[in-house]
């Protein structure tokens, strides 16, 4: 499904859905078992971090395995470790800080790149660059939404995903700030609750997660 999407083409995909879970596991098989947890709640977009043991290999058994799923990677430092996940068909980059280099690189293969910035000459920076979505990381160290609101007002043009901080409690007050689409951790990715025996609960808070976003996104929607 995702395969063939062009950067913009997956670039919509990413907003529509609204959500970016940011996969961290101990393990291959835990990884896998996360990512399935979730897509069963309806969330088909996940960023595969190169924390997880094996990250490159998750990618490529995701995309053999889940086509239904875009799937891209995190926490990518340099162009050489972009390069081996785009190697294996990762359809965005992140990093949780800003890389010239990675961005240059992802510019150049047509690939959707989200470096990470915090501060506004970062951010600024970033877009500059080429970024096509700035990861505003550790979001909650700064505030919040109450920070992505304070960027937006002069930054209005730059697209932002903030991750640290988004939870179910907060989702609606980033997206009312202008995010692009949400970052979400431990709150989503629960690793605790997998190795409980308790995926259902990862299932059940996705598809809570969607219902935000749904209901925001109709917000927007003009009044016929």
């Amino acid at each position: 499904m995702y395969a063939s999407m062009n950067k913009h083409q997956v670039l919509d995909a990413m907003q529509q859905i609204g959500l970016v879970p940011v996969l961290r596991a101990s393990s291959e098989d835990q990884a896998l078992a996360l990512a399935e947890a979730i897509a069963d709640g309806g969330v088909k977009c996940l960023e595969v971090t190169m924390t997880v043991p094996g990250a490159i290999n998750v990618i490529k058994r995701l995309i053999k395995d889940r086509p239904d799923i875009l799937v891209g990677a995190g926490t990518v430092l340099d162009p050489e470790a972009a390069r081996a996940c785009l190697a294996e068909g990762a359809k965005f980059i992140v990093s949780p800080a800003l890389n010239l280099d990675t961005i240059a690189l992802c510019n150049r293969e047509g690939i959707a790149v989200l470096p990470g910035s915090l501060t506004p000459t970062e951010i600024l920076t970033a877009w500059n660059a080429g970024a096509d979505v700035v990861k505003v990381f550790p979001a909650s160290a700064m505030g919040g939404a109450k920070y992505i609101a304070s960027l937006k007002a002069p930054l209005p043009h730059i697209k932002m995903i903030p991750t640290g901080g988004v939870s179910l409690e907060t989702a609606h007050t980033f997206l009312h700030a202008g995010a692009f689409a949400l970052g979400v951790g431990a709150d989503l990715v629960d690793a605790k609750a997998l190795s409980a025996g308790e995926a259902h609960k990862i299932t059940a808070t996705a598809k809570k997660y969607l219902e935000i976003i749904a209901e925001f996104q109709a917000s927007q929607k003009p009044a016929n």
